[in-house]
């Protein structure tokens, strides 16, 4: 298996860009996530799947561009687990903001996930990981719990959905790093939105299949309904959210590592922190701002540590097939 170096400063800036970018896209679809359920009694499965469906048709522009050949790939395999993945770690998520959990206490136990990744990076992907990186991802964990208030107002069940979300969503990340050495954002984006539409749709009959048997609000028995006025125009902007920020992800990928990436994507805590506090009255808890500006530092950190490094004096990570 070849090595390469770790990307060049100006594919890392613009890696880091492209990861805060989709954080403040994430944030935005995080709220709808939250007011479709509670205003519009949308279940958190039926939600899923329109979202990703509609995320899938505004995608349709971009396959015609590029061409259906290009869609093609050696591993179809690995892009259905890896959009299944997706789709549970979606589901598993959603299910935290049906249940109640306000969105900054949410989306701040997403930082748990860097651990997960360093772990798949370094496992599956033979990428070294430097002990900045791993200081920078503990240092986010810190914030998250410290955000998350353990000790002071308490986690319940629902709270930890975050985490399980993490650890699949971590599959993913690892998954689509490997894939994109030699697949380009368009076909990662595109492949990902076709499967996980189908990934969604088994999810969601399943959980009616089995309604009994779940918490309430994982299903509904108008299963396909959508919702009327401002809830279908919102449901409609969250699909469009969703394709945005799929694109965007991938694209950081494609230039830079899974490793080097995660500490930008903490910062969806403070965004999403910040948003819901802004539009839905959801005032974060004192401890919000110490660990939100961990997380903040951590990514600062890495981002001017990794930027001093010369280039091909990083670390490096093996290269699946061809280029």
């Amino acid at each position: 298996m070849n090595q390469i170096s770790s990307p060049s400063s100006r594919a890392a800036a613009w890696g880091a860009l492209l990861m805060l970018s989709a954080s403040l896209v994430f944030a935005g679809g995080n709220t709808l996530q939250s007011v479709l359920p509670r205003q519009f009694g949308m279940s958190s499965t039926g939600m899923a799947f329109w979202q990703y469906l509609i995320a899938s048709v505004l995608m349709l522009p971009i396959v015609v561009r590029i061409g259906l050949d290009k869609l093609k790939t050696r591993r179809p395999l690995a892009h259905l687990i890896r959009a299944f993945a997706s789709a549970l770690g979606v589901h598993v998520f959603v299910y935290g903001f049906v249940s109640g959990v306000p969105i900054w206490q949410m989306v701040t136990l997403l930082a748990t996930g860097p651990l997960f990744v360093i772990i798949g990076s370094t496992l599956f992907l033979g990428e070294r990981v430097s002990a900045s990186r791993i200081g920078a991802a503990v240092i986010g964990f810190i914030g998250a719990v410290i955000v998350s208030g353990v000790g002071a107002e308490g986690l319940g069940w629902a709270a930890l959905t975050p985490v399980l979300a993490a650890a699949l969503w971590a599959v993913t990340d690892v998954m689509t790093r490997w894939l994109a050495r030699e697949e380009t954002p368009e076909t990662l984006t595109v492949s990902l939105l076709v499967l996980i539409t189908p990934s969604h749709l088994a999810l969601l009959l399943l959980a009616n299949v089995f309604s009994f048997a779940l918490p309430a609000g994982v299903a509904t028995d108008l299963a396909f309904a959508l919702p009327q006025g401002a809830g279908l125009l919102l449901l409609l902007a969250l699909g469009g959210l969703t394709a945005a920020a799929q694109y965007l992800l991938a694209s950081a990928y494609r230039l830079a590592d899974a490793a080097y990436l995660q500490p930008f994507a903490d910062l969806k805590a403070p965004l999403a922190g910040l948003v819901g506090w802004l539009l839905l009255g959801q005032t974060p808890s004192i401890w919000f701002w110490p660990g939100a500006a961990l997380i903040v530092g951590a990514s600062i950190f890495i981002f001017w540590i990794e930027g001093r490094a010369p280039q091909g004096g990083a670390a490096t990570a093996p290269v699946a097939g061809g280029g």
